[in-house]
């Protein structure tokens, strides 16, 4: 009864015992599982970090265009620091390129003959002197053979000359010491040296008359010189190029039988300097007048300017269209502009007095996803540039005042913005992807 009694006392104790030990079994495995969920919660905020950490690095390069040293120098990228100028307005007419026609020479042939040798292409450039055309020429051979036999035919004249010379004196002599000789025979004698002398006149006339046809057969003094020396026919006439140049037009062919009829075999111009024939309403042609600087623009090379200046005004008006001619010499050692292409002339105008201010080359400012922008180097990247907001007056010419964005002295891209432009829209287009 005592231990019936004892078990019944135990009995709540052992409850107690047995479901602690139960719950303890149990408590490391949800401990576990909530020790992983917070380990996963710190890596997932890790990794969120450190992709966050890369989109921060993206964006703040995403207005930054990077080129390589190839590129900027193809493009002619050129960084300027930001000065104050004088604005001047312009008047912006129709243009188009043409040859320079003081530097363009039609090259032909003074002799008739066959083409024997062409040296040159179309396009190829030659040299001042150089040779691009042979012509074998039978006139001008005949005429070195004519000049070589009145040369010779002097010698025989002058040795003439002298033989009647000296029987004339002799007989003069004898008559004048009454030595039997008759008048008669001492005016025959000076008869026969005055036509020696006479002929040798005609000869040596001869001789000049064929150097003279020579000179006109395009042989000069030391050519002709060297004929004398040599006795050697040479029919081979040189067309050479007058000046350094191209080859824009050839008008022969091997063998072609060619001569002075022809207005040229070849055309040779300098391109180094061309004119733009800029087409101005007459109601502006007093704002401009010669030496007024002009900037040629092409569509060929867009962003690019060609610098200039006036250098004759028309005097005769287009009354169909109420235009004068201007012409602009523009120098182009780089030949890139071609002789008919449309183009487009800033021309300035000739008295400007207002007071410099800070402004950069229209060129230079671009609109990137709705901001006016300018382009300017980034500190310690080489060849980096990043985009930079700012506020631009009315462009006056080809100069827009710049108003806020940019400090006075800083530099910034000044030709060739659009190319960073649109490099900048393909790396924005990436991004995206």
């Amino acid at each position: 009864m005592k231990l019936h009694a004892l078990i019944i006392a135990l009995l709540p104790l052992s409850l107690l015992f047995f479901g602690g030990c139960e719950d303890n079994a149990h408590k490391p495995a949800a401990a576990h599982a909530s020790d992983h969920k917070d380990h996963e919660d710190v890596d997932a905020h890790d990794h969120g970090d450190e992709h966050a950490d890369a989109h921060d690095q993206e964006e703040e390069h995403a207005d930054e265009v990077r080129l390589t040293p190839e590129a900027i120098e193809r493009w002619d990228i050129r960084v300027e620091p930001l000065k104050r100028h004088v604005l001047t307005e312009t008047l912006i007419a129709p243009a188009r390129i043409s040859f320079n026609n003081e530097r363009i020479a039609h090259v032909g042939s003074v002799v008739s003959g066959r083409v024997s040798q062409i040296q040159v292409r179309i396009g190829d450039d030659v040299k001042a002197d150089d040779v691009p055309m042979v012509i074998v020429s039978p006139e001008l051979g005949q005429t070195q053979s004519q000049y070589l036999q009145n040369r010779s035919a002097i010698g025989t004249a002058e040795a003439t000359v002298e033989v009647a010379r000296s029987l004339y004196e002799r007989a003069k002599a004898l008559y004048d010491e009454s030595q039997g000789i008759a008048l008669s025979e001492v005016q025959k004698r000076e008869a026969e040296l005055r036509a020696a002398e006479g002929e040798l006149v005609a000869t040596r006339s001869a001789v000049t008359a064929a150097e003279n046809a020579l000179h006109v057969l395009g042989m000069d003094q030391q050519a002709i010189k060297q004929l004398a020396e040599t006795q050697e026919i040479n029919p081979n006439y040189v067309l050479r190029a007058p000046f350094a140049g191209r080859v824009v037009q050839r008008e022969a062919k091997l063998g072609e039988a060619v001569g002075p009829d022809r207005d040229a075999l070849l055309v040779i111009a300098d391109l180094q300097t061309l004119w733009v024939i800029a087409d101005v309403p007459e109601a502006r042609l007093g704002e401009i007048g010669v030496g007024s600087k002009a900037h040629v623009s092409v569509p060929a090379y867009r962003g690019r300017e060609f610098k200039g200046a006036v250098t004759y005004i028309g005097t005769q008006l287009n009354t169909a269209t109420r235009t004068i001619p201007v012409r602009i010499e523009v120098p182009d050692p780089e030949l890139l502009l071609r002789p008919g292409m449309f183009a487009q002339a800033q021309i300035e105008f000739i008295n400007t007095a207002d007071e410099p201010a800070l402004a950069v080359p229209e060129v230079a400012v671009q609109n990137v996803e709705g901001d006016t922008c300018v382009f300017v180097p980034v500190a310690d990247e080489p060849n980096t540039f990043a985009k930079r907001p700012v506020r631009i007056g009315q462009p006056i010419g080809r100069m827009a005042p710049l108003l806020d964005g940019l400090r006075e002295g800083e530099h910034y891209v000044a030709n060739g913005s659009f190319i960073l432009k649109a490099d900048l829209g393909k790396a924005g287009a990436s991004h995206d992807h």
